[in-house]
């Protein structure tokens, strides 16, 4: 149960950091908006990553759903974008942790 929540703590640090490129980016390019955009929304997905994992452990069914969307909702939009060798990273990473959600799901849904 562990390894679930380190994955979504690993997610939501490396959501993070890609909102702060993303902003930085925006300062540099001429389409602002859109990298202002998508920095928003990736610090927004690193905050609710954050929560789940910090709340995963105890127990609240609705949370554990809420986090098994996130996660489907996360490898669906990525795919659906430029897909580079990084988005594959984060497929990756992303279906790692719903696997260990799916795997530990007896032990994080309250009986």
């Amino acid at each position: 149960m562990q390894v679930t929540r380190f994955l979504f703590f690993l997610t939501a640090v490396i959501l993070a950091v890609l909102s702060v490129l993303s902003l930085l980016r925006s300062f540099m390019g001429s389409d602002l908006r859109i990298y202002i955009v998508y920095s928003i929304l990736m610090a927004v997905d690193a905050a609710c990553m954050f929560v789940c994992g910090l709340f995963l452990n105890r127990k609240i069914k609705l949370l554990f759903w809420f986090a098994f969307m996130l996660l489907g909702l996360n490898i669906l939009l990525t795919i659906f974008d430029q897909f580079g060798l990084i988005d594959l990273l984060f497929v990756l990473l992303n279906i790692g942790t719903l696997a260990s959600l799916i795997i530990f799901r007896r032990e994080l849904l309250p009986q």
